[in-house]
């Protein structure tokens, strides 16, 4: 099948190249346009933009997909449009010039999480069971009837980081499922069944925690935003990211009266008492320093911290 891709992160990688390796001819790639990155905001260019220069790939990189982009799309005369992660909006002309129209691969059991953080916020809420959708792009924000589905389940703590890469990794199964479904059937796809939930964008402020929550929940919130927009905490009227951290195995470590925020350094960890558990703190960034391990940030600062 002649296909148009659109998508612009590192997770949506593994869906083009395995367009490509299943034997469908890529007729052309839109990803967004190069941004600054890093602390030199060196002008960098999206990893779907490296993997189709890779693969010999026409290309077009463009922030909005507008009339020019459209017409660009036009002259590729593609059978179906896939768009993966893209981070813009396909609208009518665009959205009916493919003949089969276009597919979304979505990281979530929809109409669950629909929007544009939909397994930060399912692990933010505790979820451990995640799956990806693939289904037809309509103007209503990700209610499009759905070609396949598939799901797993992952264990507390991991970061939505780790499970994007996981699900990007076999989600192609389903996305590839379904472009063969609807070669076989242009009018195969069935309506989204049950009660839907919105995952809104992620602020800066959606990464702070709340110690005096559950152990369980602290974590939970902590997968959710790791490693964007990255959780933080204060020490000292400073933001403390956390970038890992580990539920405590030993319930010795669990939290005592008044003790909520205090950091000890335990068997050699800096451990966080929370009201009912621990987290070990196993990397930290202190603010204006790079990333450190744990214990040795605790030891700076005499085997004792209060977080808050």
């Amino acid at each position: 099948m002649r296909i148009v891709f659109a998508g612009t992160p590192e997770f949506a990688v593994p869906s083009l190249r395995a367009i490509v390796d299943a034997g469908h001819e890529v007729v052309g790639v839109v990803t967004r346009e190069d941004a600054p990155l890093g602390r030199k905001r060196v002008l960098t260019a999206s990893p779907v933009a490296a993997a189709a220069q890779q693969l010999g790939l026409p290309l077009l990189k463009a922030n909005r997909l507008d009339d020019a982009a459209t017409e660009w799309v036009r002259g590729l005369d593609a059978e179906l449009g896939v768009i993966v992660a893209y981070g813009g909006l396909v609208r009518e002309p665009l959205l009916s010039l493919p003949a089969h129209g276009w597919i979304n691969l979505h990281f979530s059991e929809l109409p669950r999480w629909r929007g544009a953080a939909p397994v930060q916020r399912a692990l933010q809420a505790g979820e451990q069971r995640l799956g990806v959708t693939v289904f037809r792009l309509v103007e209503a924000l990700d209610a499009g009837e759905v070609l396949s589905r598939d799901s797993r389940q992952f264990a507390p703590g991991t970061s939505a980081g780790a499970a994007l890469t996981e699900l990007a990794g076999f989600g192609t199964r389903a996305l590839l499922a379904a472009v063969d479904a609807l070669a076989a059937n242009p009018s195969a796809g069935e309506p989204q069944a049950g009660e839907a939930s919105y995952a809104h964008k992620l602020s800066r402020d959606d990464g702070r925690l709340d110690l005096a929550a559950p152990t369980g929940r602290v974590l939970a919130h902590w997968a959710g935003v790791t490693p964007e927009p990255g959780a933080f905490v204060t020490h000292e009227g400073q933001p403390l990211k956390l970038h890992a951290v580990e539920w405590a195995a030993d319930r010795h470590a669990a939290g005592e009266p008044g003790a909520v925020g205090a950091v000890d350094l335990i068997d050699g960890r800096a451990t966080l008492r929370l009201s009912d558990g621990a987290l070990v703190l196993d990397r930290v960034q202190p603010a204006g320093k790079p990333a450190m391990d744990g214990a040795a940030w605790l030891r700076g600062r005499g085997g004792k911290a209060e977080l808050s």
